[in-house]
């Protein structure tokens, strides 16, 4: 017999979800029986993301799928599309590394006419999931390592480049909710010693592949400001941020002119 609305939040609640009204919802809608349903709440309450549970993820109004152990994409990261968005025009080149899901370059090319979206991951599987995300925009979704696999063709032609790097201090991992921690992928939280190397690699590169005028748009914490912007001025970028006060997120732009 399925349970309750209510009996399935106490369960959920027991186990330390803080939105288990919601969740339960969701749960409630996505199981086709009882014993499916057993199965995902058994998954959740063992802190597996509702995000991996359910097999999809909501980001900026799209509906993505998701697989296990794939980076979910965060609401904060919003601000990083909504921000890509003003640069964006009709026919513009759009590059989208450390994909994940795709959600980024989803959602910052719709809309517009013309745009070519091309997309990259060094993890199969994320790699798996943006492909069937972007099916119908791009069939660009490449496998490798930052810039390794995408066509040499592109160099010096991407107006928009975004980089949702892993910026996670490696010593600052252990303090994470254990959701993220042990079900995502460590190459999508880790980002070295000060949480920049990723980032690094991107800058040190980047000018060879953005088009004049083109722009990088990345996030850090607040106190790694000052070093993200004196990296990517180190790399021929002019860097601002972007801040949302709300949710503490800093975008930072470096633009190349």
């Amino acid at each position: 017999m399925t349970p309750t609305h209510a009996a399935l939040v106490a369960r959920l609640r027991l186990a330390g979800c803080v939105f288990a009204e919601e969740e339960a919802g969701h749960l409630l809608a996505a199981a086709t029986d009882a014993a499916a349903l057993e199965s995902m709440v058994l998954r959740r309450i063992a802190g597996v993301p509702l995000e991996h549970v359910l097999g999809h993820a909501a980001f900026a109004g799209v509906r993505l799928v998701i697989a296990d152990g794939v980076f979910v994409p965060r609401h904060r990261t919003e601000l990083l599309t909504a921000t890509a968005r003003t640069l964006v025009r009709d026919g513009a080149t759009v590059l989208d590394l450390c994909c994940g899901t795709g959600a980024l370059g989803l959602v910052v090319a719709r809309g517009f006419a013309g745009v070519r979206l091309v997309a990259s991951d060094i993890d199969p599987a994320a790699v798996a999931c943006a492909r069937r995300n972007l099916a119908g925009v791009t069939a660009e979704v490449f496998e490798g390592d930052l810039f390794a696999p995408l066509p040499p063709g592109l160099r010096g032609r991407v107006d928009v480049l975004l980089a949702n790097v892993p910026y996670v201090p490696t010593a600052e991992i252990a303090f994470l909710p254990e959701e993220f921690r042990v079900h995502e992928a460590r190459a999508a939280l880790d980002g070295g010693a000060d949480g920049l190397d990723v980032l690094r690699r991107v800058a040190a590169r980047a000018t060879g592949w953005l088009a004049p005028g083109g722009a990088l748009l990345t996030e850090a914490g607040t106190a790694q400001l000052d070093a993200a912007h004196a990296l990517l001025r180190a790399a021929g970028l002019h860097p601002e941020t972007v801040t949302d006060e709300e949710t503490e997120t800093n975008v930072v732009v470096g633009r190349l002119r």
